[in-house]
């Protein structure tokens, strides 16, 4: 296939960036030296100009598999015939910024004799630049756009065939060869293929990732299925600046042939806000502390009413959109676009889901400072006056503004953990102000969004549509899961949103919905919120039913792209942050309430021991 379908493929990641490993040893997407760089390798959007990094053994009647070392992300490809076993394990080592990326390939025969073909041909600058490329001892340089200088060393004698490089190699039985790709750059002279460095590499890299998810609090039913999504996301944070990017990936279609097809590289507030919740959940809290720092960047340089929704990894505002044109795109899902227009949206909404993470920081890990509750507050300040404003909404629609329920619910949020705050740490606050605001949002969201014909919550005010983003109002506790009106409005999703376990965010019956052509797959955060929202209303049964056909979507490691098509295709940028959190979330609170159903109560929280690495025991957003 000259596309492999999304979900073929694992990660490997260093906290700068995201490799694709497809399931035939191809590395089919890599940016340099950050998430939001231009690409290298980028074949997953057009087989012939992108590039790849491939390593394929010459077998019959061969089979994939591939698998993760337990509790890290160091990937292991491995490829089955009747005549020779191999495997390929694949990783990015862990070191502190500024040092530059490295990409290690460790191949092996397990049984037999087996014949390998290398070709790493490298396309920079999303395959728009030309590169040179020259033999160094132990290997080459390929030298593309700015200078920039990947070098690939190994043991194994290279060809040059035109701008790329090429081997023919064969290993016995227990023989091995690695290969090691590296961006050389500034001071930081290459490694090569150094036998040392590899195995103390990969000692460093397990470590790492195992210290990592060892600090995890949870131990309930679905423990393998969450510490790989927490492994995912913590992929998706740059160790450097402590952004948080959406997804490692652009140009991934939400329909094969369609043009929804977005770059989602950046630091969403509302995405990276949503993810501290989930790892909050788990017990780990130094990605919160390390995101604050980001944020304390932006708190000096906008107002409140500044922000965007949507920010470069450095903190860069500028993220204009554009298509490459000279790129296929995934199975001719064109355009490809870079950089994202919605930087100029307005989103009421991440004011609430910022503030909501930043008082469960203040919660399970430190204290909130002065200087932090000052912005806190300013910004708590700017909703009051400005909640009754249309916005482009949590979907970030491209048609014109409207007032959305689910921004509405949002900002009620951002005052109300704003007062928690204030009366919790005795802060000074215009406490009055700010819950008049507050109970003035709540009779709105009544008063108006409401419908009584539907006998549901509607996506926006004037409209009869629904929005899955109303399974987010039991969820935040601005409606109690058991009220009759929600349970309504949670019956309503089922008939018009929901197909068994899956869930589309809202009905796309013409581009006015949200001002774009084509449809689109079922969004997976709104079937985890849907699993979620069963289980607070105590249906449990039917919760962990829909939990478990939401688990047989993932593909055979466990990730999730942003959306599934009717097939149980993954569709758009993968693996999506918003899938996984939400997966943490559903598991937390279904096995909670599972665990005290047998009792007939509801379990007892366990005891907080007020450090920083503990679990919160209520759930998420708490109290």
């Amino acid at each position: 296939m000259r596309y492999p379908p999304i979900e073929s493929h694992g990660i490997i990641g260093d906290l700068q960036t995201v490799a694709l490993v497809a399931m035939d040893g191809s590395i089919d997407f890599l940016c340099l030296p950050r998430f939001d760089s231009p690409s290298v390798f980028v074949s997953l959007l057009d087989a012939d100009r992108g590039g790849s990094f491939s390593i394929n053994p010459v077998l019959g009647d061969l089979n994939h598999k591939q698998l993760y070392l337990p509790d890290t992300n160091v990937l292991l490809t491995r490829f089955l015939s009747p005549d020779g076993l191999a495997e390929i394990s694949d990783f990015m080592p862990i070191h502190a910024a500024p040092h530059p990326s490295r990409i290690v390939r460790q191949v092996k025969t397990i049984r037999g004799k087996v014949r390998f073909e290398m070709r790493c041909a490298p396309r920079f600058e999303y395959a728009r630049a030309t590169h040179t490329v020259h033999p160094v001892n132990g290997g080459v340089v390929f030298t593309g756009a700015n200078e920039m200088e990947l070098r690939l060393s190994t043991p194994v004698p290279l060809d040059l065939d035109g701008a790329d490089v090429v081997a023919d190699f064969t290993l016995d039985t227990e023989e091995s060869a690695a290969f090691v790709l590296e961006h050389v750059h500034n001071d930081w002279g290459a490694v090569g293929a150094d036998p040392d460095y590899i195995a103390g590499s990969f000692h460093e890299t397990v470590s790492f990732w195992r210290a990592w998810i060892g600090r995890s609090t949870y131990r309930g039913r679905w423990r393998d299925e969450v510490h790989r999504s927490a492994l995912a996301l913590k992929l998706m944070h740059c160790r450097d600046t402590g952004a948080i990017v959406a997804a490692p990936t652009f140009g991934l279609p939400e329909e094969v042939g369609g043009t929804r097809n977005w770059d989602y590289r950046y630091t969403w507030m509302r995405d990276a806000s949503f993810t501290l919740y989930a790892l909050i959940r788990l017990g780990l809290t130094d990605e919160t502390a390390d995101f604050i720092d980001w944020l304390s960047h932006r708190a000096r340089a906008d107002r409140p009413g500044d922000f965007q929704i949507v920010y470069g990894i450095d903190g860069r505002k500028d993220l204009p959109e554009r298509t490459l044109d000279h790129l296929e795109g995934y199975r001719g899902s064109r355009p490809v676009r870079i950089g994202n227009a919605a930087y100029r949206h307005i989103q009421l909404d991440i004011h609430g889901e910022l503030i909501d993470s930043l008082y469960l920081y203040d919660k399970y890990a430190e204290p909130t400072s002065h200087d932090l509750w000052k912005r806190i507050a300013d910004t708590v300040d700017w909703v009051c006056d400005n909640w009754n404003q249309p916005d482009e909404g949590i979907w970030e629609v491209r048609s014109e503004r409207r007032h959305f329920l689910s921004s509405r619910v949002m900002c009620w949020v951002a005052i109300d953990r704003g007062l928690r705050l204030a009366t919790k740490r005795s802060l000074p606050a215009a406490v009055e102000r700010w819950r008049g605001a507050r109970d003035a949002i709540y009779r709105d969201v009544w008063e108006n969004f409401w419908d009584p014909f539907e006998q549901a919550f509607v996506g926006h005010k004037g409209s009869h549509r629904l929005d899955a983003a109303c399974l987010l109002m039991p969820l935040v506790r601005f409606v109690s899961p058991t009220d009759p009106h929600w349970l309504s409005t949670l019956r309503a999703v089922e008939r018009r949103l929901a197909h068994d376990a899956l869930v589309h965010r809202y009905e796309i019956v013409d581009e006015k919905v949200d001002g774009l052509a084509g449809t689109e797959g079922t969004f997976s955060i709104c079937s985890f919120w849907y699993v979620e929202c069963l289980s607070r209303a105590g249906e449990l049964e039917q919760a962990r039913l829909m939990f478990e056909k939401m688990l047989g979507y993932a593909n055979h490691l466990g990730l999730y792209s942003e959306e599934l098509g009717k097939t149980g295709e993954h569709l758009g940028n993968f693996p999506q942050a918003f899938t996984h959190l939400a997966l943490i979330s559903a598991a937390y609170d279904l096995d909670r309430r599972l665990s005290g159903a047998g009792t007939g109560a509801a379990p007892l929280p366990a005891p907080r021991l007020g450090k920083a690495h503990e679990a919160p025991s209520e759930a998420i957003p708490t109290e």
